[in-house]
């Protein structure tokens, strides 16, 4: 009779504040290296892979989930290092993934090397969690899930299908956060918005929309890069009329997002730097990330809004969709906002938030994640 044990040596270890941790480089093409990082969640559990493998992608592109979402978003500790109450580690596993190369810790040897396509991001993100699965086995059978906040969305909703093919079998869900996936629809509706809030005037009004039917155009003609140049003048255009809006948030105050922002590139470049012992400077590439993307920035995926893209799509129960009941997305007898689900399929508004919701109302979100993963 012959018996063979396996051992799995588990490699976490103590990063930056509390929990077990566990981080390293993929290098998914030659010259071009991504940057994972793993809180393990700290629920009550035996075996950490009992619960989901939940990534965190951040939009930009070139704005780094291992510091802003993880730091102003969903980690354990906030910009100020106190610990965050709603933090999705207490749920679940949680891998930030500084990507395209060259966000945050990622880096490229030669700006050749970074990528210019949404498949060449997708293509990148696959062989990172090869890596990844390759020095955590453990966690290969585990439910994986991809969760993703503005161009984030337009990446995770690609990753997935790559993994898909792939034949990643453990993938179970996406979550799209303010997806950027319809850009020109998000640009020419900024001008009614503020108009309606009363933010702009009739006159401010004219000024926004008139920037933003300009960039239509050089998205009718295929000027991709002359559009992408045309919406951040429309962004230069709001923030001169709304004397400085804050344009992720319009309910809280102008610089805000800038003093966060602030903190945590000191800490990625101080403390954690340091305590996860690497030798690059967090941020010095993410530039010239989305300098190489502009071109591809302003494509979009859909050509409607994303309700208008959610009610026109066809699937399985789409026939049953039309007649579902918007519900209101209530917690602890608070409405929170709305939602409407059938089966698998589930779309949400959640109220007090801005862009970044799981910052801006952690309650809905923490609702929305627990839905997702169950």
């Amino acid at each position: 009779m012959q018996i063979i044990i396996t051992c799995i040596i588990a490699t976490s270890r103590q990063g930056f504040g509390p929990g077990q941790q566990d981080w390293d480089y993929v290098e998914v093409r030659s010259g071009a290296y991504e940057f994972w990082w793993l809180y393990e969640t700290t629920a009550q559990v035996v075996n950490v892979t009992e619960k989901p493998l939940v990534i965190w992608l951040q939009g930009g592109p070139g704005s780094s989930s291992t510091g802003f979402g993880n730091l102003a978003e969903i980690g354990p500790l906030d910009e100020n290092l106190n610990t965050r109450s709603h933090t999705w580690v207490k749920d679940v596993n949680l891998l930030f993934i500084d990507n395209p190369v060259g966000t945050g810790y990622s880096y490229v040897d030669k700006e050749t090397y970074l990528t210019r396509t949404n498949k060449q991001i997708a293509n990148d993100l696959v062989t990172c969690m090869n890596g990844f699965y390759k020095k955590r086995p453990e966690f290969r059978n585990v439910s994986l899930y991809i969760t993703s906040q503005s161009y984030g969305g337009k990446m995770a909703a690609q990753f997935a299908l790559e993994l898909y093919k792939k034949g990643f079998e453990n993938i179970k869900g996406v979550n799209l956060i303010d997806p950027w996936i319809s850009p020109i629809n998000s640009v020419l509706h900024w001008a009614p918005f503020l108009l309606n809030v009363g933010a702009i005037d009739k006159q401010g009004y004219k000024e926004v929309d008139a920037s933003a039917k300009v960039t239509q155009k050089h998205l009718k003609k295929g000027l991709y890069l002359n559009a992408t140049y045309s919406w951040a003048y429309t962004q230069q255009i709001i923030m001169s009329v709304t004397k400085n809006i804050n344009f992720y948030n319009i309910l809280k105050k102008v610089n805000s997002n800038y003093e966060v922002d602030t903190k945590i590139g000191l800490l990625m470049n101080g403390k954690i730097k340091e305590a996860l012992k690497l030798n690059v400077t967090w941020g010095s590439q993410s530039g010239i990330v989305f300098r190489e993307l502009m071109v591809d920035f302003m494509k979009p995926v859909i050509h409607i809004g994303t309700i208008a893209w959610v009610d026109s799509m066809k699937w399985s129960r789409s026939n049953e969709w039309p007649s579902v009941p918007r519900t209101a997305l209530s917690v602890n007898g608070i409405n929170e906002g709305y939602q409407k689900k059938l089966g698998q399929f589930a779309v949400y508004w959640v109220t007090r938030a801005g862009h970044e919701v799981p910052a801006d109302n952690p309650i809905a979100m923490d609702r929305i994640l627990k839905d997702l993963i169950n």
